[in-house]
């Protein structure tokens, strides 16, 4: 103790908030490793995404796997397959190519960052589709593909598939402007619906396997860059689930069952489906579906900890007059 104080030594007491004015709160920050957590997670999509590109592009292997699992329809002819379900396809790939679908698609994801404080995050979720668009055009102008001699391969590249990276980009938008909690309810959903865009394009014979593939982790690298932004400028904490073996346990367990249950509809809605598709094109469906699934699974499990809302702001309350009991 100190003499002529009345305070006890080692203890610091912060400055007393003006009278009438309370004290803003500090925005709940984001620490480092979330950031840097999203970024690894960037890296690793887009090594994926490369490696993917450069095993079914430009070696013999990845090349005869294309064909094994999509064959063309005869020796010199196109890669629409024969079933009943091409013009079934057409029409799924003609909704979602209307532009006017489209831009309702994307004001949504504008309108529900508006309403949710999360419109920061919406517009940089319809930028994120724009550049998946643009990726995927680029990297099918660019990418060369070597004739390996392969009977049921072609010198046309088509990966990335744009159809599928604008499908994925969307829903990942959406998860930008939706809280935590509900972001589970549409990562599934979402992503059967992503594997509808993918297997419509590969029964019209647009794209092949890989390129269903290579869309898919075009962009949900772009989101966890994305996220990254977002993350390392502002938004808040939500309350963090289990980490560990137990939620990538639960994780692969949700996607285990949608893929059960998209399967099951599919069945019941087409019950000649496995008799309409070949066997190939038919397993070519399926695993994309299933590596849809992990894929907006493991994007969702990333961001699971952190809202992008935007920090609300600090009140203030008017400083009564001297002298007055009663405002």
């Amino acid at each position: 103790m100190s003499i002529g104080s009345s305070y006890p030594v080692g203890r610091s007491s912060a400055a007393p908030a003006p009278v009438g004015i309370a004290r803003p709160e500090a925005p709940d920050r984001v620490s480092t490793p979330l950031v840097l957590r999203l970024l690894g997670a960037a890296v690793c999509f887009l090594l994926t995404l490369a490696l993917t590109g450069a095993l079914f592009v430009w070696t013999y292997p990845g090349q005869w796997w294309d064909g094994l699992l999509l064959p063309r329809a005869e020796s010199g002819g196109g890669y629409e397959q024969q079933t009943d379900l091409v013009v079934p396809a057409q029409a799924v790939l003609a909704t979602f190519g209307d532009p006017l679908f489209l831009a309702a698609l994307l004001g949504g994801v504008l309108l529900v960052g508006l309403l949710g404080r999360r419109l920061l995050a919406g517009v940089v979720g319809v930028v994120m589709v724009l550049g998946a668009v643009v990726a995927a055009g680029t990297a099918k102008s660019a990418l060369p593909r070597p004739d390996l001699a392969i009977p049921s391969s072609t010198t046309h590249n088509s990966f990335p598939s744009g159809h599928v990276a604008v499908a994925a980009a969307i829903l990942l938008a959406y998860l930008l402007v939706l809280p935590g909690p509900a972001r589970r309810w549409l990562a599934l959903p979402g992503a059967a619906g992503v594997s509808v865009i993918g297997a419509a394009t590969m029964i019209a014979g647009w794209h092949r396997f890989s390129d269903v593939l290579g869309g898919v982790l075009l962009s949900v690298t772009l989101f966890c860059l994305t996220a990254a932004v977002l993350a390392g400028r502002h938004c808040g904490a939500v309350p963090r689930p289990p980490d560990g073996l137990a939620a990538v346990g639960r994780l692969l367990a949700e996607a285990a069952a949608g893929l059960v249950v998209l399967v099951g509809v599919s069945l019941a809605v087409a019950p000649g489906l496995a008799a309409e598709v070949r066997r190939g094109p038919l397993l070519a469906i399926g695993a994309a579906t299933g590596l849809t699934m992990l894929a907006v699974g493991a994007a969702a499990f990333v961001v699971r900890s952190v809202d992008f809302a935007a920090p609300a702001r600090p009140r203030t309350s008017r400083p009564q007059a001297k002298g007055r009991i009663f405002p």
